[in-house]
């Protein structure tokens, strides 16, 4: 899977979708993001992008401190910009924001071709390598582009491929994390099957004690079924579960959210 090549493929769409959403003078609602406009996806997508990239070029021990704002490379005056402190931010956008974001963007991308996976660099995960990276801002990416598109019309599905990779990410790594961040109760043997419908992708999930285990099994008490995108955006708490095929025990959906917090 070629996490970087994806990761470019994600922001110039998100890119796109971000000038088109803001076009007509104003920055629409985000109804995935709640409390979030356009304005706001691209200002946090931007600066995330920003972090990362001083993370793996200076190969810093942590993100940088948030109060440092020589990072972000903020032009001299942005008076008018939309402030993380205001979001919602419904007003016009200026085109400075989205060429800030481009640039950012393409500054990561090309960070990123030019450092192998297996380098070493700080991540909030168990994998300090920059292919963490990789792997992490491409599918972050994907998941705003498609945040974007659905705020101004139907969103386009994220590549199958790619997305069945991003699903095995989540309980490899984003499930653990998110149940360490938020103090998760304890799994009592919860087992989940996700069936991909448009690829061979399965994945088997147990939750026992802190442990998110993918058992390599097929059964489970709840099965839900769907393209390798829905999959990925029901667990990125994107898309509700009646749009996937859901067999077994419908009381454990609920439960998925509990031992998983969202962050």
């Amino acid at each position: 899977m070629d996490h970087v090549a994806q990761f470019n493929r994600e922001v110039r769409a998100f890119e796109a979708v971000a000038r088109r959403a803001t076009s007509s003078g104003g920055a629409p609602l985000v109804p995935s993001c709640p409390g979030w406009s356009v304005a706001d996806l691209v200002i946090h997508l931007g600066a995330v992008h920003r972090h990362v990239h001083a993370v793996v070029r200076d190969r810093l021990p942590g993100l940088p401190d948030p109060g440092d704002l020589a990072v972000l490379g903020l032009p001299a005056d942005i008076g008018d910009w939309p402030h993380p402190d205001r979001a919602p931010n419904t007003g016009p956008v200026p085109p400075a924001v989205l060429d800030w974001f481009a640039e950012g963007a393409s500054l990561l991308g090309a960070r990123f071709a030019a450092d192998s996976p297996d380098a070493p660099a700080w991540t909030w995960s168990r994998e300090q390598t920059v292919g963490f990276w990789q792997r992490m801002q491409a599918i972050e990416a994907a998941v705003h582009r498609w945040d974007a598109e659905n705020a101004i019309g139907p969103a386009a599905p994220i590549d199958a491929a790619f997305a069945a990779d991003a699903v095995t990410q989540v309980f490899e790594v984003m499930a653990p994390a998110r149940r360490s961040w938020t103090q998760a109760p304890p799994g009592t043997g919860e087992r989940y099957l996700f069936r991909q419908t448009d690829g061979p992708g399965t994945w088997a999930v147990c939750f026992d004690g802190d442990d998110v285990r993918l058992t390599g099994g097929s059964e489970g008490a709840v099965e839900l079924a769907g393209t390798a995108s829905d999959l990925l955006l029901h667990l990125w708490r994107r898309l509700p579960a009646d749009r996937l095929d859901v067999r077994g025990d419908r009381a454990m959906l609920d439960r998925y959210f509990t031992l998983v917090p969202p962050v």
